[in-house]
């Protein structure tokens, strides 16, 4: 088998749908377990039915590791089996997160044997894909978002290993996890496609800062890119990162991923008293995709509550600014796809921020309601972006190439 290229993209659609799979301790000790929560499991069938009106083929589903090895090394696949069928069945294409957010109960990222045991999972995971899916093009995040989830559970006590100040010690485990993983996989099968999924974000000074403040916003903004200059092997060599580690590079965009320093507020973007120091996304993505040159994807996107027609209006708008530069823009991904609750709160806080609402009730799964605001702003997206997907951006790319 040979190593696929850069330039053939993978997926079968554009627009994709993300269905949250956290499986993580959350900030109680509570393990949370989002796919039967939402409903998902049960009603996979449904689920990908409606997404064909939509156009939305590809789609983001996560194995829950945590369920998948509840003893080290055994491995049940069961219910990946069963979600795999009913993609085929619907003709949905799958890409796959192997560790979203959450771990089995024995480990942390700080355990010593947490890389080993990632990469066993890995190698799993290629064997018992393969053993039912001999041919298919297989398209893997190994760790979803490292950077957020060294804060979260390193730095912000909201998950395992629940510390504080060791942000940086959190990410060098998840690191040399992923790193080995994507070795591993690649050893079992050199055609698995590696997506990145990394928060996109951008911090700015305050109003009349310092000289020192604005390099201090500066430095942290360009700490977003620790976990991906690890895997290419620009930052902390000894992990064993390379570039042909990178692959395709996902990231994760929403409304509240650009703050002030120190104070952390949000800023405001155009539906509300507009800050200037707000970026574009078309400008943030051409910013990641400078540093890297692959393709990008949107991995991640969504807006809670009554924006978000406004926000899916901004992401068509910025889409085309992104691909009219020649910049290979391969995807968006809609995250989640049906509402979700809150992980620290699951009886009170639904996020109110998919495509579907969910309206609970005392027994079964969650009823789907389509937020008919939400899919019309989706679809005037879907045209607006349309007649760019089908001119041959190659041309604009060698042309632009140099001016970025």
């Amino acid at each position: 088998m040979s190593v696929p290229t850069p330039t053939h993209n993978p997926f079968q659609s554009f627009w994709m749908a993300g269905y949250e799979c956290t499986d993580q301790q959350n900030c109680f000790g509570h393990r949370v377990d989002f796919l039967p929560l939402t409903g998902h499991l049960q009603l996979i069938e449904q689920d990908y039915q409606d997404l064909q009106s939509f156009n939305l083929g590809t789609v983001r589903e996560g194995i829950r590791w945590s369920q998948v090895e509840k003893a080290p090394y055994q491995y049940d696949w069961s219910t990946v089996a069963e979600m795999l069928a009913a993609g085929q069945r619907n003709g949905i294409q799958q890409v796959w997160d192997l560790c979203h957010f959450g771990y089995p109960d024995d480990l942390t990222p700080l355990h010593p044997m947490f890389a080993r045991r990632f990469a066993a999972l890995c190698r799993a995971f290629v064997a018992f894909y393969r053993s039912v899916r001999p041919a298919d093009e297989l398209i893997v995040t190994p760790i979803n978002e490292v950077s957020f989830m060294s804060w979260l559970g390193g730095d912000a006590r909201g998950t395992v290993p629940y510390c504080v100040g060791q942000g940086w010690e959190v990410k060098y485990g998840l690191m040399r996890a992923y790193i080995e993983g994507v070795a591993a996989l690649r050893e079992a099968d050199p055609t698995v496609r590696i997506m990145t999924t990394e928060p996109l974000i951008h911090i700015v000074p305050p109003l009349n800062a310092s000289r020192a403040d604005k390099q201090r916003a500066k430095e942290f903004t360009e700490h977003q890119f620790q976990a991906v200059d690890m895997l290419c092997g620009r930052m902390c060599p000894e992990l064993g990162g390379k570039p042909e580690y990178l692959d395709i590079l996902g990231f994760n965009y929403y409304y509240n991923n650009q703050w002030e320093l120190h104070t952390h507020h949000r800023l405001n973007w155009v539906n509300e008293p507009y800050d200037p120091r707000w970026k574009p996304m078309s400008a943030l993505l051409r910013m990641a995709y400078k540093r890297y040159r692959k393709p990008i994807v949107l991995s991640e996107t969504s807006h809670p509550g009554m924006d978000r027609p406004s926000w899916m209006q901004m992401v068509g708008e910025e889409c085309v600014q992104v691909l009219r530069q020649g910049i290979p823009l391969w995807g968006v991904c809609l995250y989640p796809i049906l509402d979700r609750p809150d992980w620290d709160h699951l009886d009170r806080d639904w996020h109110r921020s998919g495509l579907w609402d969910a309206v609970l009730r005392p027994d079964g799964p969650p009823v789907r309601v389509l937020h008919e605001p939400y899919a019309e702003a989706l679809r005037e997206a879907q045209a607006l972006v349309e007649p760019w997907l089908t001119t041959a951006p190659a041309a604009t790319e060698l042309a632009t190439l140099s001016a970025l």
